[in-house]
């Protein structure tokens, strides 16, 4: 079982809870993953229906 900060939380970029914490440190309060995630939907390279186990 995962623990807390290493829960995956984009499963199609790779992205865990770990990640996120570490991105808004150093972005002083601010996260970009979800902006990253968002340009990478806008290119069609999203598959979170595919790789996500709870299919969302």
């Amino acid at each position: 079982m995962e623990s807390h900060n290493t829960e995956t939380i984009c499963y199609c970029f790779g992205y865990t809870r770990q990640d996120i914490l570490e991105d808004i440190e150093k972005n002083m309060g601010r996260s970009t993953v979800m902006e990253r995630i968002m340009a990478e939907k806008k290119r069609g390279s999203c598959r979170c229906k595919e790789q996500n186990p709870r299919g969302r």
